[in-house]
């Protein structure tokens, strides 16, 4: 799951080593997102690794349960009429310009659907 929020970009997956401990990774490109996600929404999320040759720079494992919780409460925080305003407001222009590029090139999604 792509999650990209007004608090930063993550990618959450449940890698072969999460399985049995039900817990899932939370992964981002950039340090201080996770960091935020952790301080704000997720405290129990595990510590942060950082492997520069990952897809993911950095990544970190938290109880299924705990994850499911902090996606709930980014979604109950949700206080803006739009999503682009409220990124460049929070994180700055550069990161809502990015977050625009995304947005125009999903936009083709809509265009080739049909109904």
């Amino acid at each position: 799951m792509w999650l990209v929020t007004t608090i930063g970009f993550f990618s959450i997956v449940q890698k072969a080593w999460d399985r049995e401990a039900d817990t899932l990774t939370v992964r981002a490109r950039a340090l201080g997102d996770l960091e935020g996600f952790k301080q704000s929404y997720c405290p129990t999320l595990g510590e942060i690794v950082e492997d520069a040759d990952a897809d993911y720079r950095f990544r970190a494992q938290a109880p299924r349960a705990a994850v499911v919780a902090a996606v709930g409460r980014l979604a109950a925080g949700i206080d803006y009429q739009n999503f682009k305003s409220a990124v460049a407001k929070r994180q700055g222009p550069e990161r809502a310009h990015v977050y625009g590029a995304v947005w125009e090139d999903l936009l083709a999604i809509q265009r080739e659907s049909r109904s």
